[in-house]
């Protein structure tokens, strides 16, 4: 499978993450040169990180990370504060509780206070964390992200106990979005077929933290 990419396409792919939370200033200007260095197209970093000065890439950050559970004001006005210092885009979490309780209501009020609270022009991905999810959650949160006007859907933020991303959920999502809104793949992707199969599945977006090694495995 990792035949079928090649390294230039993946990492116009790829966005960069440091999201870690014992991350240094140090830590994240080399996240910035490494990411300029593999030609990536965004970097991800977490909001006190900016601003950053990162020449040729995407500046993205995440808002109510990684739990989802602050109150939808507060996430809103994370994100508005993170595209103020630079951000143009926002990966945001869901009140996964929500999803999980069927509360789909309470999961598009959510979204929709993030995507009112930031331009229009701010790229807006909502994460699942798919792998606490049911496939009935897992449909139900796109059609709201999808209503609520949101650009992606994403699968996860790495930190859940539940797991990262998943071929099975990515399907899932892109099934439910029919090419309308970017599938974001994220959370344990590590090597090269990890990535390539999740982009058979419909990923359009891969975050990574380890870029380089899955990088290396696709041919130039």
């Amino acid at each position: 499978m990792a035949d079928t990419l090649t390294r230039d396409r993946v990492a116009s792919m790829i966005d960069h993450t440091l999201l870690a939370p014992e991350a240094t200033p140090d830590d994240v200007a080399a996240t910035v040169a490494q990411a300029r260095r593999l030609g990536v197209y965004a970097v991800c970093l977490s909001p006190s990180a900016l601003p950053v000065r990162a020449p040729g890439l995407v500046v993205a950050t995440v808002a109510g990370f990684p739990s989802g559970k602050h109150h939808s004001l507060v996430k809103g006005a994370e994100a508005r504060f993170a595209v103020e210092q630079g951000a143009a885009e926002v990966d945001m979490v869901i009140d996964i509780g929500a999803a999980v309780a069927g509360d789909y209501n309470a999961v598009l009020s959510d979204i929709v206070t993030v995507r009112e609270a930031v331009e229009e022009r701010v790229v807006l991905k909502v994460i699942l964390e798919s792998a606490a999810l049911s496939d009935t959650a897992i449909v139900e949160v796109c059609r709201a992200a999808e209503r609520a006007g949101a650009d992606f859907v994403k699968t996860s933020t790495g930190f859940h106990p539940a797991g990262g991303a998943e071929v099975r959920a990515v399907r899932l999502m892109a099934d439910t979005v029919g090419g309308r809104l970017g599938i974001k793949a994220s959370g344990g992707i590590r090597t090269a077929a990890a990535a390539a199969e999740l982009v058979a599945a419909g990923a359009t977006r891969l975050g990574l933290s380890r870029s380089a090694d899955v990088l290396a495995g696709f041919p130039e």
